[in-house]
């Protein structure tokens, strides 16, 4: 199985670095440097599967793209 998808931006309003995992709902962290970040939602992503797995709940394959890797298919 392939990784799941991240990606990491600049909030101005937050002033500071927002990760998401597209492929998993609700999925996020905040961090001061991107870095910071990257290691908050990968923690994140293990307590999201974590709980899935334990609720029973379906976990996404992994599937989000962004557009410019579209583009170059």
């Amino acid at each position: 199985m392939k990784d799941y998808h991240i990606n990491i931006f600049f909030s101005q309003e937050d002033e500071g670095y927002i990760a998401d995992i597209p492929d998993l709902a609700m999925c996020s962290a905040f961090g001061n440097t991107p870095a910071e970040a990257l290691a908050e939602v990968e923690t994140a992503r293990e307590l999201w599967l974590e709980s899935a797995r334990a609720e029973g709940k379906p976990i996404p394959e992994p599937t989000y793209r962004p557009v410019i890797y579209q583009l170059a298919s």
